[in-house]
């Protein structure tokens, strides 16, 4: 059984296609850049997504800006809406504590192995 921080989150919507607009696989291929790209040329999510406060932390944190990933996820863990996040292992997990989580993955420096993504 895999731990959280080795599973990959994804935010259970609807509207599946547009999973991958959060760069979902993106991180999942290591493809930080490419993620990062992804996300912030998609117009079609908010700037306060949580998902997208997720993904681009964990892309920024592989990338070693440990400070802009910090922001990031201190952004999703404050932020006024809550969603639920599915595991790769079919665990639901609110927004709120995966970005505790992933705030706690980086103070111990896990991103470099990790591929925790969270996606609509």
């Amino acid at each position: 059984m895999l731990g959280l921080a080795q599973g990959i989150a994804i935010l259970a919507m609807a509207q599946a296609p547009v999973a991958d607009n959060f760069g979902r696989q993106a991180l999942v291929d290591g493809r930080e850049t490419a993620a990062i790209a992804a996300i912030m040329d998609n117009d079609r999510i908010e700037t306060d997504d949580p998902a997208r406060l997720i993904n681009l932390g964990i892309a920024y944190a592989r990338e070693g800006d440990a400070e802009l990933a910090r922001q990031l996820f201190e952004a999703a863990r404050d932020n006024r809406t809550r969603v639920e996040l599915e595991t790769a292992e079919g665990e639901w997990v609110d927004s709120r504590r995966l970005a505790r989580q992933a705030l706690a993955m980086l103070e111990r420096g896990e991103f470099a192995d990790s591929a925790r993504i969270a996606a609509r």
